[in-house]
């Protein structure tokens, strides 16, 4: 059924009709064809006369009642509680209204609304599970979102503080609330003994055959970059030794540039020769191989022995791949016991100055490693600026490739085009050359980062006494420490395949945050004074000083957020804050503020000034359905 209310005004006065038809029954009216009871409704401060007027219509001319009468539910609900001076606050589901009432009547000429009710506080806890969990595979109703404001949140004592030092790991258990949503879970299927040992046999030998490909493909790599750096060098040469005029000649023919293209990959490939040599490239040879046809002319050699000739040039290629490697391993492993002998003699002379080098160091690397995550994170966003430039780079480096065929391989790295007329990414399709241009290099060069970072910690952790292990990089990336895995995921570790906890949210800052709006209603983007606001303004501005101090005795509140916790204890410390020292103050809360307003209807209802305060149906028709009879607890005329 469609609700009869836009906002806090009826529009669908059908629906509204099919409610009160309802009403009626369930509450156990028996007349026949009408209702014999005379009626008593409450309204919005404020009600607009032409609501008024269709109600009116709708109780005497469908339902054929006695009388009606209309007053304010929070005035109602202070009349129970036995009130008679005093400044009612009541918060309900579409608006929170603060009413100064002096001698038992509502001063509603000093009245004042804030545009914050229940339903508003729903909407917005919806809003931040939506920005929250923006995956989360349930979709979270308006109805269910009411019900965790209800059930989970309440009014922080001191907000500030609290939401500052809520999101800590220690306690936060306490604190926050777990809200699990259905799911259903995926079973496993239960393997035996004898397949789990047969599935490890053979991922420990794909592992084995692997890690032979990755050996002979880095050899290969390794062989191909050698030969790159000779023809380089020979080229770098040639162009030195030719005329200048050539150079550029000579240049464009190979893709690059200027000489700076050509240095720079010279460089990159001598940084990549020197890493991959690092690298274990298998066990030593037990013994000096011999290649005897390798230096034989073919012409002297039958077609078997040319078949081995050939063999036998790879094998020794290979075999003089590893040798230069062994031989660079070992000047690097000198180089290596020099600079420990430096450092060590640093130590000991100028330990200070060491340890901050050391820590330049490394503050430098955590730099370029934060750096490199932010472009990571940007180029998998296609629409940053980032992104779009890198693929700008790779069209026009797939739209050169068909006019430098002839070139050799690897000649055009680090070498755009400054072409702007390609329409490369307008499909979303080409968006997948991301996967397949991954560049393993990069890999590499975190790997070494990341061993530099922790060489460098260790080093810090050894010699440095203020450097902590709470100070490392591990440390650092720990999730008890890390505030978004608390906010998100609680004091509890994420698992990503659960089920489970794909389909739980964790209620922390919020539980405070939407409560708060009463007091803060710009924290939801609404331009409108807060609670204590308002009744500083009417208090201590507005109503005569005389009376004020009588109003002071009895702040009331009421309505349907009044049912938060210290609502009443946070009110008072800050009407405390901004009142005189010693004036007179006491906040109190409805016995049951939802239903108070109720029973004061009830209470009034049987009083002789309900009576005097009823449009009877002769009223109706002698003086039209607009007419009002204004009373201590209704709206004015207007």
């Amino acid at each position: 059924m469609r609700s009869p209310f836009d906002g806090p005004l009826v529009s669908n006065w059908e629906a509204m009709e099919t409610i009160l038809d309802y009403s009626f029954n369930r509450i156990g009216v028996e007349s026949q064809g009408s209702v014999d009871n005379p009626i008593v409704m409450t309204e919005l401060l404020g009600c607009p006369a032409s609501q008024r007027k269709t109600f009116n219509e709708l109780f005497f001319e469908a339902y054929d009642v006695p009388s009606v009468a209309y007053g304010i539910d929070s005035l109602f609900s202070y009349k129970y509680n036995g009130g008679k001076n005093g400044v009612v606050v009541s918060s309900g589901n579409e608006a929170t209204h603060i009413i100064p009432v002096i001698s038992g009547k509502g001063q509603l000429s000093l009245a004042k609304r804030i545009n914050w009710g229940g339903r508003q506080a729903g909407s917005y806890m919806q809003n931040l599970l939506n920005l929250k969990y923006p995956y989360f595979p349930v979709k979270i109703t308006p109805s269910q979102a009411s019900f965790l404001v209800h059930d989970h949140c309440y009014v922080s004592k001191d907000y500030a503080h609290e939401v500052a030092n809520f999101i800590n790991f220690e306690g936060l258990e306490t604190r926050e609330r777990v809200i699990q949503a259905p799911f259903t879970e995926i079973v496993k299927e239960e393997k035996t003994q004898e397949e789990i040992d047969r599935i490890n046999e053979r991922r420990k030998e794909s592992g084995r055959r692997l890690q032979e490909q990755a050996s002979k493909m880095r050899l290969e790599k390794l062989m191909q970059k050698e030969n790159d750096l000779e023809y380089y060098r020979q080229l770098q040469e040639r162009i030195e030794a030719g005329p200048k005029k050539d150079v550029k000649k000579m240049l464009d023919r190979e893709g690059f540039k200027d000489m700076n293209a050509l240095q720079k990959v010279m460089n990159d490939l001598n940084k990549a020769i020197r890493r991959a040599r690092k690298e274990d490239l298998g066990d030593d040879e037990p013994e000096v191989p011999t290649f005897p046809l390798v230096d034989t002319p073919e012409d002297q050699l039958t077609p078997e022995q040319i078949k081995e000739k050939r063999k036998q040039k790879l094998l020794k290629a290979n075999y003089d791949a590893r040798m230069r490697a062994k031989e660079e391993k070992l000047i690097e492993l000198k180089r290596h016991e020099e600079e420990e002998a430096k450092e060590q003699k640093w130590r000991e002379t100028d330990l200070e100055g060491w340890i901050a080098a050391r820590r330049s160091q490394r503050d430098k690397l955590l730099e370029r490693v934060k750096e490199k995550k932010k472009l990571k994170e940007e180029l998998s966003n296609r629409k940053s600026l980032a992104s779009q430039m890198r693929m700008k780079n790779i069209a026009a480096l797939a739209s050169n490739e068909s006019g430098r065929s002839k070139r050799r391989r690897g000649a055009t790295n680090n070498r755009g085009d400054d072409d702007a007329d390609d329409t490369f990414g307008a499909d979303d399709g080409d968006w997948s050359i991301y996967r397949d241009i991954a560049n393993a290099s990069d890999e590499e060069e975190d790997e070494e980062e990341s061993k530099e970072i922790k060489r460098l910690e260790a080093e810090l952790l050894k010699y440095d006494d203020n450097f902590t292990v709470e100070d490392t990089q591990e440390a650092a990336l720990d999730w008890r420490k890390s505030t978004l895995h608390l906010f998100l995921h609680g004091p509890r570790v994420f698992d990503p395949e659960s089920q489970e906890q794909a389909h739980r949210m964790n209620l922390n800052i919020e539980r405070i945050r939407v409560p708060e709006v009463l007091f803060q209603p710009s924290i939801a983007g609404i331009d409108q004074a807060g609670v204590l606001e308002v009744l500083d303004d009417i208090l201590l501005r507005r109503v005569d000083p005389n009376v004020s101090g009588e109003l002071l005795k009895d702040i009331f509140i009421t309505g349907g957020q009044a049912h938060f916790k210290s609502f009443d204890e946070r009110l008072q410390l800050d009407l405390q804050s901004i009142l005189p020292v010693g004036a007179p103050l006491k906040v109190r809360k409805a016995k049951d503020p939802s239903l108070d307003a109720w029973k004061g209807m009830a209470l009034w209802a049987q009083s002789d000034e309900f009576k005097a305060s009823s449009v009877t149906r002769a009223d109706y028709l002698e003086k039209g359905n607009h007419y009002l009879v204004e009373h201590s607890y209704s709206n004015q005329y207007f």
